[in-house]
């Protein structure tokens, strides 16, 4: 069971789940069990419930000064059925049996009415400003819904303002197994008990036809003659129209009340009584709003999370109705970014004390890393503590995959060493380095049956993030395999970036030696390699791989001490006197990662 609390305010609201054999407390005190804090006519203390089976035992604590209403009715101790309410100076409170479950009457209805498409367009109402006018409200009260709950109530709330001739109106839902399920009910008088719907109303109006259903017992008159005239038919009629089908079962609002007079299904324009298929269309209007107000709040929502991992063209494809099919894993060439913080493990002991501070900083520079993956077409694939992966060429193929890489990477870089310039920035102490590399894999939706996350699979990944761990022995920002070098080399203007290559590397735990080069800014960038120096270096590179390790020191001695991969190169020409060993291939060997 559960307990719903209702203020004056529409944030005046919550729930609580009771089970059987607790024992709470009810009161304005925070410490209280169930507390209502808004609400100055209730003790800090102020009722103790025992939850039963199928009742909630409420009893007055004697140092409270305020009454307990049940039906209008102060009561120190009541037993108090689901669906019925008691009343604490502003504040409603209302018990309700999430798996109730109600029977059909036993006679059938008189008649029955299915509404079918565009029937009740020509119907009009004789009272359309008053109606107008609750329906002009109607988005706002969607919106400003904490939750279901609040929804509930203020659906009923608005509909018995709507349909002043219901007596009462429910929110009802129909489960897998088709039994009746009673969210939120209302009566417009309290005092006149419980509410039973029709489950063979719910069931055909929500299950079966899919449309409004009007069923109509007996006038007020005719029904005082049938001595067996059921309970759960206590109304005269009642109608159910659909609001929705989710993951949570088939939704629907029922209406409910009595005849004065003998039934007519359409009054005839300015007579008396009860013009029901006015109230029919009414509320089926307000069952369309309330889908479409839903299904956008679930759009945006949905959009608002898609927009973290995909570029807005991408978001385009998938489309408003979020066709997910493009999202299916398959096998392509795709261009992998993988970027990680230098220094992470040394900022975690520093940061001990403060872990939340940190969690901040790494947040605030992994947003950095995925801002410019998404800025230039990139999917954000996933993070891995203090690293991100972005990858290009899925959903859709692009020959300009590898270059969109290379501009995100070029732009990661920028924004990094524009932070290093500013001391006082909480991210000035934090380095980078950049894997990027090209080739077949899987993207897409990947995961299991329980959790599934949009990412890419294969060698080509593994390749990027050993890429991006070089980058610390090889001493630069950005390294790429020869696959994004050469697409790089041919396609990618000088004034964007340009590539510089540095050695041909054998990763640790990899079979396939690799050419590794890195991607520079373009000359214009102060402090920067002029094109001349890029060009002497490779040429150094060259006479290294070819064992001409005397004329390769000679040509690094050229490049500007500032320029840290040349240290690198350096320290493996000196190690063996400038000498290359008898069995030097042209391949560094890394014996760890």
């Amino acid at each position: 069971m559960e307990l719903i609390t209702y203020g004056t305010r529409s944030q005046h609201s919550s729930r609580f789940t009771l089970e059987p054999g607790q024992e709470l407390v009810l009161g304005r005190s925070p410490e209280a069990d169930i507390s209502i804090t808004w609400d100055d006519r209730i003790s800090r203390n102020h009722a103790l419930l025992k939850v039963q089976p199928k009742q909630l035992s409420v009893s007055r604590l004697s140092s409270t000064e305020n009454q307990i209403f049940l039906a209008g009715i102060a009561l120190d101790d009541f037993l108090l059925e689901p669906g019925s309410t008691f009343v604490i100076g502003s504040t409603t409170f209302q018990l309700l049996d999430s798996a109730s479950s109600f029977s059909s009457p036993r006679e059938s209805p008189l008649e029955e009415v299915t509404f079918k498409p565009n029937e009740l367009m020509k119907v009009r109402y004789r009272d359309a400003d008053q109606r107008i006018d609750v329906l002009a409200h109607l988005p706002e009260l969607i919106l400003d819904a904490r939750n279901d709950s609040d929804l509930f109530h203020r659906l009923v709330t608005m509909l018995l303002s709507g349909v002043k001739h219901a007596d009462a109106v429910a929110v009802v839902r129909l489960n897998d197994e088709d039994r009746v399920e009673v969210p939120f009910w209302e009566r417009r008088r309290q005092t006149q008990g419980g509410f039973h719907p029709s489950g063979r109303l719910v069931l055909e109006a929500v299950k079966k036809s899919k449309r409004s259903v009007l069923h109509v017992w007996a006038a007020k008159e005719e029904k005082e003659d049938q001595e067996d005239y059921t309970a759960v038919a206590e109304f005269d009629w009642a109608f159910c129209t659909p609001i929705e089908e989710g993951i949570n079962g088939r939704w629907g609002l029922y209406v409910a009340g009595e005849l004065n007079q003998p039934y007519q299904v359409s009054v005839p324009q300015g007579a008396g009584g009860i013009d029901l298929q006015a109230d029919v269309k009414f509320t089926e209007l307000v069952a369309s709003i309330v889908k479409s107000v839903r299904r956008l709040n679930q759009l945006e929502r949905q959009q608002a999370g898609l927009r973290q991992f995909f570029a807005p063209p991408i978001l385009a494809a998938i489309g408003d109705n979020l066709n997910t099919e493009i999202l299916e894993p398959r096998e392509c060439d795709v261009t992998v970014l993988f970027c990680d913080l230098r220094g992470f493990s040394q900022h975690a002991e520093s940061s001990s004390e403060d872990l939340i501070g940190l969690l901040g900083r790494v947040s605030q520079a992994l947003g950095i890393m995925t801002s410019h993956i998404l800025d230039f077409g990139g999917v954000t694939g996933d993070f891995q503590g203090d690293a991100a992966l972005g990858f290009w060429g899925w959903p859709f193929s692009s020959e300009l995959a590898p270059l969109d890489a290379c501009r995100a990477a070029l732009a990661i870089r920028n924004a990094f060493e524009q932070i290093k310039l500013q001391p006082d920035h909480p991210l000035s102490d934090f380095r980078m380095g950049i894997g990027i590399a090209h080739g077949r894999a899987v993207a897409g939706k990947i995961g299991t049956s329980d959790q599934v996350k949009v990412t890419v699979f294969g060698p080509v990944v593994n390749l990027a993030s050993r890429l991006e761990g070089l980058t610390k022995h090889l001493r630069v920002p950005v390294l790429m395999d020869e696959a994004t070098a050469q697409i790089v080399r041919t396609k990618l203007h000088r004034e964007e970036g340009r590539v510089r290559k540095l050695a041909r590397i054998l990763p640790y735990g990899m079979e396939k030696p690799v050419v590794v080069s890195e991607l520079l800014p373009p000359e214009s960038i102060a402090e920067t390699l002029t094109d001349q120096e890029v060009t002497c270096y490779e040429m150094a590179v060259e006479h290294f791989i070819q064992g001409q390790w005397e004329e390769a020191f000679r040509l690094l001695h050229a490049i500007p001490p500032s320029d840290r991969a040349q240290d690198f190169l350096a320290l493996q020409i000196t190690r063996t006197n400038r000498i290359a060993p008898l069995d030097w291939d042209g391949t560094i060997r890394f014996d760890s990662k």
